[in-house]
């Protein structure tokens, strides 16, 4: 099972609407998942338009593909460069640390991802190492 950003199982992000790169409500990724859907965010209002001015509209629905449109208080999860772009812009949304995916402490500092966080109350960091 793959890990979250604690180093524990991967939990599911949200299973309605069903999101995730494979659509298993998991922010599971692998080498094809070019956009690194690793992040479990939750849909805020200032988010959604943020996200449909830079070229992605969530907010609509698109029977096509299943997809019911996102509103805010929904998880998704989302693509960790658009996230990183909405943090830039001041309108990332919270995130779900145990449901996002441990890829993501390569690209955003604990701390960060921490002052973002849903879930981390139970978080404790580990001690320094002595030299």
């Amino acid at each position: 099972m793959a890990k979250n950003v604690f180093g524990g199982d991967l939990l599911v992000c949200s299973a309605d609407p069903l999101t995730g790169f494979f659509r298993t409500g998991r922010c599971e990724t692998c080498g094809e998942d070019t956009g690194m859907h690793t992040v479990c965010a939750e849909m805020t209002a200032e988010f959604l338009v943020f996200s449909k001015q830079a070229g992605n509209d969530l907010s609509t629905p698109v029977p096509a593909y299943r997809f019911p449109g996102l509103q805010p208080g929904d998880r998704w999860c989302l693509c960790l460069p658009r996230w990183l772009e909405a943090l830039e812009a001041g309108v990332a949304p919270k995130l779900a640390l145990k449901a996002t995916h441990i890829s993501a402490i390569e690209h955003i500092p604990m701390e960060v991802l921490l002052e973002y966080a849903l879930d981390a109350e139970d978080y404790v960091p580990d001690p320094p190492m002595e030299d």
